[in-house]
């Protein structure tokens, strides 16, 4: 009897680690050198695209570059109808590297794999055309920037602006992106009336809104978005990946291709975060999983978004120093001591615990 309850007792565990678990687990995904070609990095390339360079400048002069500015992603491991098993959630949650979240976080009610891929891949591509921006702004060239309305939802500007209309300030200060018009809607406040500047039709007019606060936010309750007129060809080519987070990444290798020289002294560096055209680098998800994956791919620098500290703090790997950025600015300061072996004790790091 006591053998044969073992017995079952291990056939009841090994059913219950075969079966789904209602979760997705987050690991390390591949890793590419923005300054590389469109594969991930220590893999060889199985077809044409993936020995195409993942950035490609067409009518400016470019510059050999060395060494890796290196972007990261995150693989999910389960999804609707392909969850993973109870003992692959639990040796995930024992691993440093994973993280398990609930499949409802990953994969909201009512939208589906199709819907989040299309999602991601619209995210990608306005983070390409802002990291481009970013770099050409901080280095110095001119082009034509817009921040344009294009959805009005019912509230405060319903009415007053419409979709197409161009921002070119608030109150008289001039606001050259997203970031600059929250901010100039913030110093205004909520319940104050507000002169936005716009162009409609070609024609420049000031209107009247009064802002709200939703969510601790001050809005007039419109979406907008950035366009670009750039100066030249700007193509970066990355398939299957998605997402915003690697704008930061981009904006750096751009800049290094575009410039003599090396911004990183030759180093393998890895970073990840959003950017916008004004070269603030903002948060993102699954930052513990992409700094094993850069510290797996040999990086010992990792340029983390300062907002993201708090995740970052007690689960840095051994060997990897992990530097807090907010602006792009940030991040040459951490490139310029990197590449001169200057000291780094006066920039702001994420504490390893």
């Amino acid at each position: 009897m006591g053998a044969a309850l073992v017995v079952v007792a291990f056939v009841l565990l090994l059913v219950m680690a075969l079966s789904p678990a209602p979760y997705v687990i987050e690991a390390p995904g591949p890793v590419f050198n923005t300054l590389g070609y469109d594969h991930p990095v220590g893999q060889t390339p199985s077809n044409a695209d993936e020995k195409k360079p993942l950035i490609v400048v067409n009518g400016h002069k470019t510059y050999p570059t060395k060494g890796s500015l290196d972007l990261l992603t995150v693989s999910e491991i389960g999804a609707p109808g392909q969850l993973p098993n109870w003992g692959e959630v639990i040796q995930a949650w024992l691993s440093p590297s994973r993280a398990v979240i609930p499949l409802s976080i990953a994969f909201p009610p009512g939208q589906n794999v199709q819907q989040q891929n299309a999602e991601n891949a619209q995210l990608m591509t306005d983070s390409q055309k802002d990291a481009v921006a970013a770099a050409l702004n901080e280095l110095g060239y001119h082009f034509a920037q817009r921040i344009v309305v294009k959805q009005v939802a019912n509230g405060p500007a319903k009415g007053i602006i419409e979709v197409g209309d161009v921002i070119t300030a608030v109150d008289g200060v001039t606001v050259r992106g997203v970031q600059s018009l929250r901010d100039q809607l913030a110093k205004n406040g909520a319940g104050a009336p507000a002169t936005i500047s716009i162009v409609r039709g070609g024609k420049k007019q000031d209107v009247t809104v009064t802002p709200e606060k939703t969510a601790g936010s001050v809005v007039i309750g419109i979406g907008a978005s950035m366009d670009y007129t750039f100066p030249f060809d700007v193509t970066i080519q990355l398939n299957n990946v998605g997402g915003p987070s690697a704008g930061q990444m981009f904006a750096l290798g751009i800049m290094d291709k575009l410039t003599p020289g090396s911004l990183n002294g030759g180093a393998r560096v890895a970073g990840t975060g959003t950017i916008d055209n004004e070269g603030n680098i903002g948060p993102i998800g699954g930052i513990r999983q992409k700094m094993f994956g850069a510290r797996s791919a040999g990086a010992t620098v990792f340029l983390a978004p300062a907002s993201n500290c708090d995740e970052v703090t007690g689960h840095i790997p051994a060997g990897l120093h992990v530097y807090a950025v907010k602006t792009l600015k940030d991040s040459l300061n951490v490139l310029d001591a990197v590449r001169t072996g200057s000291s780094t004790a006066g920039l702001p790091t994420c504490k390893a615990s």
